[in-house]
């Protein structure tokens, strides 16, 4: 489908150009968005008479994304999850979890304005774009932590997932040690019972 785009979209192009985009990215975004018209004669006489309308507007939201990213950008947002020794979570902090960190952080936004590739699946500091205007795209940090208290020490850059992995060897070497020392004793106290057998069976024959 053509289109005339009423915005710059990433890599389509400018206001005012006419692009082809697939029929459905043009029917469940681009159109519903308001960020493009379908290229027909009319729309296209629409948008010639609109343009400097458009162009004002345009430049009154850019404002507008400027002075809330001036605010938003390299702000750290705390999302607590559950997860494994190693790291990898229980699950995935997707774009509707950081909309809604950043809300509640302050700021409003929505979750198709969060540009995220994939899902996060391990814990850790996430560098995630926001696009507040299509030429405003402020960069925050996503804090995925197990406690409060873990996502502080990843803020000041403790590697919190090593230091788990180390807590979890030390854990289990304990372990193994606590099982040899109770298998040493075991082991000692069935000799020392044999021994005292064999004292008692000597003193009998003795005896005898």
């Amino acid at each position: 489908m053509q289109v005339i785009l009423l915005e710059r979209i990433g890599r389509l192009g400018q206001m005012g150009d006419v692009v082809t985009v697939k029929d459905g990215f043009a029917r469940n975004f681009l159109l519903p968005q308001g960020k493009a018209l379908r290229a027909t004669t009319a729309n296209r006489e629409r948008f010639e008479r609109d343009r400097a309308q458009l162009e004002a507007r345009n430049l009154e939201l850019k404002s507008d994304a400027q002075g809330v990213s001036s605010k938003l950008d390299r702000q750290s947002f705390v999302v607590i999850r559950q997860a494994g020794d190693s790291g990898q979570l229980y699950g995935s902090v997707a774009t509707r979890d950081i909309a809604a960190a950043v809300t509640e952080g302050g700021f409003s936004i929505e979750r198709r304005q969060v540009m995220l590739d994939r899902p996060i699946k391990m814990i850790g500091l996430h560098v995630v774009r926001i696009a507040l205007h299509a030429e405003v795209e402020p960069r925050i940090t996503i804090n995925v932590a197990r406690s409060p208290d873990e996502a502080a020490r990843q803020a000041r850059g403790e590697d919190v997932s090593a230091r788990a992995m180390d807590e979890a060897e030390e854990d289990a070497e304990a372990a193994t040690r606590a099982a040899e020392k109770v298998f040493e004793e075991g082991a000692q106290a069935e000799d020392e019972a044999e021994d005292a057998g064999a004292e008692t069976e000597e003193t009998a024959l003795e005896g005898e």
